[in-house]
């Protein structure tokens, strides 16, 4: 390594030695292991032409140079560029044509490459170093003027909107007027002629809107494509598609340039996208989209609707296929994936191109997939001894289980269906017709569920997708745009739905003989594809045989116990029957706020002394006995950790005058007596104030009434004949004495209870850890505790001096700035709550060595924080019902990954 010195100042970052790779049939100077270099494009196109398959000619500029590019304020140092005239003097050696030759000239293509993959989400350039005298060079190289001038269309369409950032539907205007003008459906039918005058309309447009004529120099061509493709990294698209993939800024992106293959020669010309097996089903088979005399961007971007390529697709669809169409190039096709996906050993999305019968390799990736295809293919791959159980738990993103959660539609419901789409990606979803990604934005922010309409979706709409509940395209296939991003987010999506004619000017789309304007209702069946009027009932999912496998099979990796946060009989049988190994936290307040009840709880905050506390507190014991009844028959003998009274008692009266007037005359108070008890229960800092434990130090009476609820409720089913362990928590503390003295008024209680009952049980105390000093004196703590539960979320709040209801106005700008690598409500701020959560965990076990110690705040549903978890040595989490399962993989993830770090380590 040097350091490169710019205008007599150290770079920031050292110039590496090597940052262009150059491959070609026989030599290829990177390989697959090379992603963090080379970029996943980068890096399997070198892998490709190791293994001897068709790839064209070309060289990766690595991903290091994106850095240099961002710290020379988005240029290209000039050092790199020999490096890159270098490679391109070998492909054109290569190939035997000449880059600008105005006779045979050498096209390329220049794309982008993360190591991560973002489909659509960057740049890409096609047919680059066209000009007015090497596309007559093409045209007669050729002998296919019209190929050559659609090439140089297109081209000038890419390079206008990549490169000069001229909106793109300037040009599109002038493509669909021409093929109004002249009769035309497709572009294909555009002839020579036509498409010479559209290039000269397509360069005034240009000139009119920039103010500069379009770049002829092929090598200016060549350095303003690089440029563009490393500031799309940049773009508002690629930062939101990285925000929701955890894709970190400083990976930056390679850039790929490559010799040009053509798929738009002619008839015997093709490209396409296939995956070794279906994306959305994980069905083994091979699966995907081409078009005659196309390019690739029209079958992604899906500008015509592709056909299929198995002969058994085209039957159910009555298309054609490329088996029938082109054989051979099928026969070579499915040789090269079988061996792909041997070689990966792992599902494939690869893109190709036939150019005159000759099959060419563009690129190869491990393919997108929804949860339910995850599994199917992790657990077929298991049986065909492709992977083991263990690489099949280290591929399966455990975030992705939240897709099959998802609620499908109610066979039984009443439907009017409007039309039939491809079923790009499952769930079943309704919501109000929007048909801009900013429509979109705008109405989820406002509180409402909507489906996002449009022709085709675009880059642009990442946003728009996000905050949609379901996609709707009319164009497009099962690999366009819109399914691809669609299935890769867990969005319900229905793309080429051709029936559907779709104006954004007026906000309307018809669809037979009916015409939906912006707002109406729809409804999305992800799984047929099936377009609905207004809203269908849905109903809960059903999981199938891979899901319940792979939940299995985490049972047997996993340190860490999984438990679930449940109030209610409702929650504790759907945590159940995700696999809860127990309740890691009721809160108990939630079951305060029944109608039935909430006038005593009332009448408890209100009384002026210890006995009227005690008569209302008397009404509340049978309504939380039965509760708690309740939650232990359902978890059957499972633990179940019970946490007492913890919000402030303001939270329980009324707010308004109207609901004070209402209760006093139900109580029978005087409503201004009322109104001035309520005030004096105002606290200016409630989260820090008289709630958790300093209630029950102040009134006692509550802990105890609630103790002996559960105590009573845990004897009675003792004596009916079920085992049990009762764990009875105490929130908020944050001093030794404090639990001590609970500790004993809970003993005390529950002791009263077997006596009166005659029933001996087992029973935990233990206590919330939500306050730093709590953290830091754990040892004194839990001299009086058998269990440790971090309370995440307060700890949160506490350690960092942020209010979680406050806190989301300027948290996103932390995270961009990077002062925050992700929300610390989201995901555990391991520096330092989680330092407090070590510390919390050493310090209790050094002075009680059988603590069972877990987490219940949010954080136990985290993927990322429950790996945190595993590495402190917890015993369990507990998270909401539906993270369960997610809970459970990422718990089995950890336990593996800590199993390798053991191994390297030694």
């Amino acid at each position: 390594m040097h350091t490169q010195t710019t205008l007599g100042h150290p770079a920031k970052t050292a110039v590496p030695d090597k940052f262009v790779y150059f491959f070609s049939a026989g030599e290829a100077e990177g390989n697959a292991g090379m992603k963090n270099i080379l970029g996943g494009k980068g890096a399997n196109l070198a892998e490709m032409t190791q293994l001897g398959l068709p790839v064209p000619p070309g060289f990766t500029i690595s991903t290091e140079i994106c850095t240099h590019f961002y710290e020379a304020g988005g240029k290209l140092p000039d050092w790199v560029k020999p490096h890159v005239m270098e490679a391109l003097s070998r492909v054109e050696k290569k190939i035997g044509k000449k880059f600008g030759d105005v006779k045979d000239p050498l096209l390329f293509s220049v794309r982008s490459g993360a190591r991560a993959s973002m489909p659509g989400m960057m740049d890409t350039i096609l047919n680059l170093g066209l000009n007015d005298q090497t596309v007559e060079g093409l045209a007669q190289s050729s002998q296919n003027p019209r190929f050559a001038w659609d090439s140089y269309r297109r081209f000038i369409h890419m390079y206008s909107d990549v490169v000069l950032n001229m909106n793109g539907s300037l040009l599109d205007v002038l493509l669909e007027d021409m093929k109004e003008e002249k009769g035309y459906q497709f572009d294909y039918e555009l002839k020579v002629e036509d498409l010479q005058k559209l290039v000269q309309k397509f360069k005034a447009q240009v000139k009119n809107h920039t103010g500069q004529s379009f770049p002829t120099d092929p090598v200016e061509q060549l350095w303003g494509a690089i440029v563009a493709v490393f500031s799309s990294w940049n773009t508002p698209r690629a930062i939101t598609y990285r925000e929701l993939h955890d894709i970190p800024w400083s990976w930056g992106t390679a850039v790929n340039v490559q010799s040009m293959v053509f798929g738009n020669m002619g008839d015997d010309s093709a490209t396409g996208v296939a995956f070794t097996r279906d994306p959305s089903t994980g069905e083994k088979y091979f699966y995907g989209e081409f078009l005659v005399n196309a390019q690739g961007e029209d079958v992604v971007a899906g500008i015509r609707t592709p056909h299929v390529l198995t002969k058994k697709e085209a039957a159910k669809s009555g298309s054609q296929s490329l088996e029938e169409i082109m054989p051979e190039s099928f026969a070579e096709l499915v040789t090269i994936y079988q061996k792909l996906e041997k070689h990966y050993r792992d599902m494939q999305d690869i893109e190709f191109t036939i150019e005159r019968n000759k099959l060419w390799m563009l690129q190869t990736r491990n393919g997108k997939r929804t949860a339910r295809a995850a599994l199917r293919i992790a657990c077929e791959m298991i049986d065909e001894k492709l992977i083991t159980k263990e690489e099949a738990l280290l591929r399966l993103d455990p975030a992705s289980l939240d897709q099959l959660l998802h609620p499908t539609l109610d066979p039984k419901a009443q439907k009017t269906i409007l039309a039939r789409g491809l079923p790009a990606s499952p769930g079943g979803v309704s919501g109000h017709i929007v048909f801009t990604s900013e429509e979109a934005v705008d109405w989820k922010e406002k509180g409402q569920k909507v489906i996002l309409v449009r022709v085709e979706t675009s880059p642009e709409d990442i946003a728009g997708m996000v905050a949609a509940q379901g996609i709707l395209t009319s164009r497009g296939g099962m690999t366009s745009h819109a399914a691809v991003v669609a299935r890769g987010m867990g969005k319900c999506c229905v793309a080429g739905c051709s029936d559907v004619v779709v104006d954004e000017r007026s906000r309307t789309m018809k669809v037979k003989g009916y015409v939906l304007k912006q707002g109406d209702m729809i409804t999305l069946d992800g799984g047929t594809g099936d377009v609905y009027m207004g809203e269908v009932k849905t109903i809960p999912p059903q999981l199938d045989g891979s899901f319940e496998r792979v939940m299995k099979l985490t049972d047997e990796y996993r340190k860490m116990g999984v438990r679930a946060n449940a109030d209610t009989p409702q929650d504790a049988k759907m945590a159940r029957s995700f696999g809860a190994e127990g309740i890691g936290l009721c809160r108990t307040e939630h079951m305060f706020f029944g109608a039935d009840r909430i006038d005593a709880v009332r009448e408890m905050i209100l009384s002026d002394n210890k006995i009227e506390r005690e008569r209302a507190l008397a009404k509340l014991l049978p309504m939380q006995r039965s509760d708690f009844f309740e939650l232990f028959k359902i978890m059957e003998g499972f633990p179940v950790t019970i946490r007492l009274l913890d919000p402030p008692l303001h939270e329980f009266v009324p707010h308004s005058d109207e609901e004070t007037i209402e209760l006093a005359k139900r109580i029978g108070w005087d409503f201004d007596k009322l109104r001035l008890k309520i005030k004096s229960l105002h606290e200016f800092n409630p989260m820090l104030g008289h709630r958790g434990c300093r209630l029950a130090i102040t009134f006692p009476e509550i802990y105890e009434m609630q103790v002996r609820a559960i105590a009573e409720a845990a004897a009675d089913l003792v004596k009916a004949g079920q085992k049990l362990t009762p764990e009875i928590m105490i929130p908020l503390v944050g001093t030794d004495r404090e639990l001590e003295i609970l500790r004993t008024l809970t003993d005390e209680t529950v002791k009263a209870v077997q006596n009166e009952r005659g029933v001996q049980f087992e029973y935990l105390i233990g206590t919330m850890i939500e306050l730093p000093r709590a953290a830091v004196t754990a040892d004194a703590i839990a001299e009086h505790a058998d269990f440790f539960s971090f309370g995440t979320n307060d700890l949160t709040q506490t350690t960092l001096g942020l209010s979680r209801d406050d806190a989301g106005k300027f948290l996103g700008s932390y995270v961009s700035s990077g002062i925050f690598q992700k929300d610390p409500f989201v995901s555990i701020d391991k520096v330092g709550v989680g330092a407090l959560v070590k510390m919390g965990t050493e310090l209790g076990r050094r002075s009680h060595p059988k603590l069972k110690v877990g987490v219940c705040g949010e954080h136990g549903g985290d993927p990322e924080s429950i790996e945190f978890f595993n590495s402190v040595g917890l015993d369990y989490v507990s998270c909401s019902p539906f993270r369960v399962p997610i809970a459970r993989l990422s718990a089995a993830r950890s336990a593996l990954k800590s199993l390798d770090a053991k191994k390297i380590k030694h």
